[in-house]
Order: C-alpha cells, then sequence, then structure tokens
C-alpha cells in the first residue's frame, strides 16, 4: 500500500443505479415546474393594490436564476418559455417586480424530517459579493477591501439535507448564530446532538444546548479546564477523555468527524455561485435562502449509500 493512501479507508456506493439516475434529473427543468403550482397570488379581500403573483411564483423564477447564473431579465425569458412549453398561459412577471418582491420574499425551504432525534451539524463559510468598497476599487483603483456575506448552515446528519440557514455580516462570529439556527428546529422535533468545531466551544453555545436537552459533540479548547455548572456536564467529560485518551480517540468514540458532512455541503452551496449577485443585504439573504432550498431538492431527488470496504 503506497503511502498517500496508508491509513485511509475506501467506500463503495451500494445504490449506484438509484444515485446514478437522481443525479441526471437535477438536469430535468420539470423537477422545478409544478402544474400544481398556486401561480397567482390569493385575493386578501382588503383595499388597496395586491400582489398579482403568488411567493411560490416569484421563488420559482429566482430559483432559475440561481440555477443558470443568469441577469433578471434573462431570467424571465427563460421562464416564459419554460411556462410555453409546458402549456400553461401564466403570466409572467416582469424584472422590476421580481427584483422588488425579493427584498422581503420568505423563502419556503423545503425538507424531509428526520426518523429520529435530529442530529444537528453546524459550520459557516463565506460568500463573497460585488459590494460598494470593491466596485470602488475597480473603478478607482483604490486600496481593494475584500466584501463577504457570512452563512451558517445545520444540516441533518442523516437526510443530509440544510435544516438552519442565517446569514450575517463577516465580522460575526460563529458561536453568537448557534441559538438562532437551533429556533429554526421546531420545538417539537427532538434534536439529539449537535456537532461543530472548536468555534462553538463558548459558554452560550452549551448553554442553549442545556435548553434544548442537546448533547453538545464540540472539542474542547487546547490545556482546557473544567468549568461549574449543570451546562458544562457535556463538556468536562470530553476535556477529561482528550486528558486520558487524546482527542484522535475522543473524535472516533463521539462521532465528531461526522462535521465533514457538513463542510461537503458548503462545497456543494458554493457550487452553485463563488459568490452572490444581488447587491443589497435583503436580496442577498433572499438569494442564498433559495440556494439552500436547490441543495435540498437535490438531496430529495437521491443520495448515495455507502459503505467502507475492508
Amino acid at each position: 500500500m503506497s503511502e498517500s493512501t496508508w491509513g485511509k479507508s475506501a467506500y463503495r456506493t451500494t445504490n449506484w443505479k438509484e444515485y446514478n439516475a437522481s443525479l441526471k434529473a437535477r438536469g430535468s427543468l420539470t423537477v422545478w415546474l409544478d402544474k400544481e403550482m398556486q401561480w397567482l397570488a390569493p385575493a386578501t379581500g382588503k383595499r388597496g393594490r395586491h400582489h398579482k403573483h403568488s411567493e411560490a411564483a416569484i421563488q420559482f423564477c429566482l430559483t432559475i436564476k440561481c440555477l443558470f447564473g443568469l441577469a433578471l431579465r434573462q431570467t424571465l425569458g427563460l421562464v416564459e418559455s419554460l411556462l410555453k412549453l409546458a402549456g400553461l398561459d401564466w403570466p409572467v412577471p416582469d424584472f422590476s417586480t421580481v427584483c422588488r418582491r425579493q427584498k422581503s420574499l420568505q423563502v419556503n425551504v423545503r425538507y424531509q424530517a428526520s426518523q429520529g432525534a435530529l442530529n444537528l451539524l453546524i459550520d459557516s463559510t463565506g460568500i463573497k459579493f460585488l459590494g460598494e468598497g470593491e466596485w470602488k476599487a475597480k473603478k478607482h483603483g483604490t486600496e481593494r477591501r475584500r466584501q463577504w456575506r457570512k452563512v451558517h448552515l445545520g444540516i441533518d446528519a442523516d437526510t443530509l439535507q440544510i435544516r438552519a440557514i442565517a446569514v450575517t455580516t463577516n465580522d460575526v462570529g460563529d458561536s453568537p448564530m448557534v441559538e438562532s439556527l437551533l429556533a429554526q428546529i421546531p420545538a417539537n422535533e427532538p434534536i439529539g446532538t449537535m456537532t461543530g468545531d472548536g468555534a462553538y466551544d463558548t459558554e452560550a453555545v452549551y448553554a442553549a444546548c442545556q435548553q434544548r436537552q442537546i448533547t453538545p459533540i464540540i472539542p474542547p479548547r487546547k490545556r482546557a479546564r473544567l468549568r461549574k455548572g449543570v451546562a458544562f456536564a457535556h463538556r468536562n467529560e470530553a476535556v477529561m477523555a482528550c486528558r486520558r485518551l487524546g482527542r484522535a480517540i475522543w473524535k472516533d468514540w463521539s462521532g465528531y468527524h461526522r462535521r465533514s458532512l457538513v463542510e461537503t455541503k458548503m462545497h456543494c452551496f458554493k457550487r452553485l455561485g463563488e459568490k452572490v449577485m444581488a447587491r443589497t443585504f435583503e436580496r442577498q439573504v433572499t438569494e442564498l435562502n433559495v440556494r439552500a432550498s436547490i441543495l435540498n431538492r437535490f438531496t430529495e431527488l437521491g443520495r448515495p449509500n455507502t459503505v467502507a470496504v475492508e
């Protein structure tokens, strides 16, 4: 065995035929167009002008835009042709309507509920955008300053679907967003474990886990000390295990390495674009939530079942 492969496990996909069919289905336009969709907005019964198109119609247009990386006018031209090919006489919204509605759109991120207790994997990544700072730098040659939006994700370790998402500026840390991510999980849905890297080893994170009766799987910092309080019970056990057995054994024993699944999801998230196209923060949040909806739909079509090869 070569040195580069020593100690690495090999895996085999057991449902390759079904998974291959699901990968092909991701390129089908019919996956996104549901003829039973409520395209026109229902009457509100209130005075004044109301929306002509429903939230689902606007999200469909933004989904096509995100999938193909098109400008807004070209996106609506593609949507119009898709509706004609499907034999639907639905009116297509104009680009100004979609742009205006994108600012306040509540994106519907569908997901499949876990069979048992939810095992949540959390992490964050940066998404680039062309904001005012970089536009000025490119036009006037001033000092370049990078601008980022930080995307915080929580995925189901079993279904691999995104269950929680938050978008912040790049100066917001990881641990302060845990409470917001947990709040997106229904209160009546049990959460078994929450796995994160060392950036989540903070008092606020353990307190949020204790409130929801969640077992945190977070590696303690190096030379970490035991702390008093019921919220730190799991952390103190991890500290003592790392002292006696070592961090590598604790990670294998606790199942910490499942966190690599959320890193893979981050890679998929960026495959839809290294940067966002929207210019304002509210529209950027909508665009990134649309990405989460697309990835959940991809995963719903099929995912690989792998087993280790001995």
